[in-house]
């Protein structure tokens, strides 16, 4: 599954694979992420929804 991304370092945004995903614990609350690697291996994270990350096959 492929995804958009905001790569800090070039300032752009990038379309790259998702490898995993992962959900955040923080003041009580739950944050569901997409995660993903840019062509030279920097890791990138994604923000998504709940209803995005449980419909993710991943």
């Amino acid at each position: 599954m492929k995804s958009t991304f905001y790569d800090v370092k070039i300032r752009q945004k990038v379309e790259a694979e998702v490898t995993g995903k992962q959900e955040y614990q923080a003041n009580g609350q739950t944050k569901y992420a997409f995660k993903a690697k840019t062509s030279d291996g920097r890791n990138l994270t994604k923000f998504v929804s709940k209803v995005d990350y449980d419909e993710a096959n991943i």
